[in-house]
């Protein structure tokens, strides 16, 4: 399926061949479990009811994936005031999340800080965890190592789950984090970027936009589509963000398009690549940023990279 592979600046661009976005369309989820009923909708006669039933289905997704968001949020604000950035491994609980999306909100730390990742909430007087992990390591063999800590345990190389007493938890998250920094290859914390389709920012429409949506929420399995874009310039706004400038901010444009902002958590060293209207390419997903009652398009940066790189 991947027709190219292309190491630049820290990290891989895989191209797959798909030949047009609308064939991510495979990619659908649709959640169905709010109650026993919900298995009737592919088959239901009644019109009203059928309406009545889709119309459960989608509240229940969009109650999902405002969740996922806020909790995904709160797992990076603990990262950051715990300091812990530059981690070999991300592990954080807390104690009120909702144990139906910690997976989906490890998936996501995964796309900023790409290390072995476990989300803890509290469920019962336990802890419950769902672990992912990066190309190439084995989280269950890590947990293995540190099952003394842990009352159980399962899963498979990428993905796993447990649970474990209260009091035993911070002494699992420094022998994990050993386990992992001893056993963990330097290639492995270097994401591999896996480019869905190649797009102009012209394709970027309303309507693809209403499309993408229908594909979440987005998580392990069904991940967030990744574009890729050539020939790109900033039109003169780039510029770092935070306290150490380790974000960047861009107003791009690609020949004669619209200017779309575009924001790069962690890539702020990169600053270089867009400034002195030099071309670059930029892999991405698309976002909706809503500011002072406007919703505008906004480009989520996995990497930036100089153009005519092959």
């Amino acid at each position: 399926m991947v027709t190219s592979s292309i190491s630049g600046e820290g990290k891989t661009f895989c191209s797959i061949n798909i030949a047009t976005v609308f064939a991510l369309s495979e990619k659908k989820t649709v959640i169905v479990g709010l109650d026993l009923r919900k298995p009737k909708l592919a088959d239901e006669f009644n019109f009203e009811q059928a309406q009545q039933f889709a119309s459960e289905i989608e509240q229940y997704n969009s109650d999902r994936k405002d969740l996922d968001k806020q909790i995904t949020k709160e797992a990076f604000q603990q990262i950051v005031e715990n300091n812990e950035e530059e981690r070999f491994s991300t592990v954080v609980f807390q104690e009120d999340w909702h144990k139906g999306v910690i997976g989906i909100v490890a998936s996501r730390l995964i796309e900023t800080y790409y290390r072995p990742t476990l989300v803890f909430t509290k469920s019962g007087d336990k802890y419950a965890a769902s672990a992912r992990s990066v190309k190439g390591f084995d989280v269950y063999n890590a947990l293995d190592a540190c099952s003394e800590h842990l009352e159980q345990f399962g899963g498979h190389m990428y993905a796993a789950g447990m649970t474990l007493k209260a009091e035993n938890y911070k002494v699992f998250k420094d022998a994990f984090e050993k386990q992992v920094s001893e056993t963990i290859l330097p290639e492995m914390l270097t994401p591999e970027i896996e480019i869905d389709a190649e797009i102009n920012f012209s394709d970027i429409t309303p309507k693809l936009i209403r499309i993408l949506k229908q594909f979440e929420p987005f998580g392990p399995q069904n991940m967030t589509p990744v574009f890729m874009t050539k020939d790109i310039k900033d039109t003169g706004y780039a510029k770092t963000l935070g306290s150490e400038e380790e974000h960047l901010r861009l107003f791009v444009k690609q020949s004669n398009s619209d200017g779309i902002a575009a924001i790069g958590f962690g890539l702020g060293k990169k600053l270089s690549i867009a400034q002195n209207q030099n071309l670059f390419q930029l892999a991405y997903s698309l976002a909706e940023n809503e500011w002072n009652g406007t919703i505008s398009t906004q480009l989520m940066l996995k990497d930036i990279r100089t153009n005519g790189r092959d």
